[in-house]
C-alpha cells in the first residue's frame, strides 16, 4: 500500500507542481485579456503531458478534459461579476443556449470518436486563426452592422458550442470575436461569452467524466480528467483573475494581446508541426 501511495505521489506531483505555475498564468490572462483560461491551459498541459511520455493522441483528450472541469468554477465567478455589471444579455443567452448545448454534445462525442491527434490539429488552426485575429483585426471595423436573422445565429452558438468543447476551451475564445465582429457592444460580448463558458463546460466535462480513461494515461485519473492538476488550476484561476484585471489597468493592453498572439501562434503551430510531421 505505501509503495501504491508513494508511485501515486511520484507520479502526479511533477504535473500538479506544473499546473499551479500553469493556474497562475491561465488566472492572470483571463483577467488581463478577457480570455478564457482553457485557451491556455490546454497547450501547456499537454506539451507537459507530452514531457512525460504520454502518448499525443491521450494527452490531448486529457488537457482539455481537464480545462473543461476548471472552466466550470472559473465562468461561475465571470459570470457573478457580468452580471453585477449588467453586461449579460440574457435575452440572447435564451435563444442561443439550446442549439449552444446541442452543439456541445456532438462537439465532446466526436472528440471521443476521432483521433485525439485529429483534435490537437483542430486546436492549432483554431490557436492560430484567434492570434491572428487578435493581431491584425483588433482595430478594424466589425463584418456587420447586426447579428443575422435566427438561422444564422443557430448557426453561430452551435459552431461556437462544437468546436469550443472539442478542443476544451470557454466561450470567450470564439464567442468575443464571433459577436463584435456583428458589431455587439465588446463589454456585452464579453459579459455574454462569460455563460457560454457555463454552456460549454458543464456537459462537456460531464462527458469527459464519464469518458474511458485511456491506458497511458497518468496518474490521479477520472475519466478524461485529470483531478490533482484541476484541483491545482482552479483556485489559482478564480484567485487571480481579478489579479490580471488590476494589472491589465496599469500596463500596456494592446502589447500583451500581441505577445499572447504570438504565444498562440507557437503553441498551435507546434501541434500542427508535430501532427502533420509525424
Amino acid at each position: 500500500m505505501e509503495g501504491n501511495v508513494s508511485q501515486l505521489i511520484s507520479d502526479w506531483l511533477p504535473i500538479a507542481a506544473a499546473m499551479v505555475g500553469t493556474g497562475v498564468v491561465a488566472g492572470l490572462l483571463a483577467g488581463l485579456l478577457g480570455v478564457g483560461g482553457g485557451i491556455v491551459i490546454v497547450p501547456v498541459f499537454y506539451f507537459v503531458l507530452l514531457s512525460i511520455d504520454v502518448p499525443a493522441a491521450s494527452a490531448m483528450l486529457v488537457a482539455t478534459g481537464t480545462s473543461l472541469l476548471v472552466i466550470i468554477p472559473t465562468s461561475i465567478s465571470s459570470i457573478r461579476a457580468h452580471h453585477k455589471r449588467g453586461n449579460v444579455d440574457w435575452a440572447l443567452i435564451k435563444r442561443w443556449a439550446p442549439v449552444m448545448v446541442i452543439g456541445v454534445i456532438a462537439g465532446s462525442q466526436t472528440a471521443l470518436v476521432i483521433d485525439g491527434v485529429m483534435v490537437s490539429s483542430v486546436f492549432g488552426v483554431i490557436a492560430i486563426l484567434v492570434a491572428l485575429n487578435m493581431l491584425f483585426r483588433a482595430k478594424s471595423p466589425p463584418l456587420a452592422q447586426q447579428l443575422p436573422g435566427t438561422a444564422g445565429q443557430g448557426v453561430m452558438a452551435g459552431g461556437i458550442g462544437f468546436f469550443s468543447v472539442m478542443i476544451g476551451i470557454g466561450g470567450g475564445t470564439l464567442g468575443v470575436p464571433t459577436l463584435t465582429s456583428c458589431n455587439y457592444p465588446s463589454h456585452r460580448a464579453v459579459g455574454t461569452a462569460a455563460v457560454f463558458g457555463l454552456l460549454i463546460s458543464l456537459p462537456g466535462a460531464t462527458t469527459m467524466l464519464l469518458a474511458p480513461t485511456p491506458v497511458s494515461a497518468p496518474a490521479g485519473m477520472l475519466g478524461l480528467v485529470n483531478l490533482p492538476a484541476a484541483a491545482a488550476i482552479i483556485p489559482l484561476t478564480v484567485l487571480l483573475a481579478p489579479v490580471g484585471a488590476w494589472i491589465g489597468s496599469k500596463l500596456d493592453a494592446v502589447l500583451l494581446k500581441k505577445l499572447f498572439a504570438v504565444f498562440l501562434c507557437v503553441s498551435g503551430g507546434r501541434m500542427l508541426i508535430q501532427v502533420f510531421g509525424a
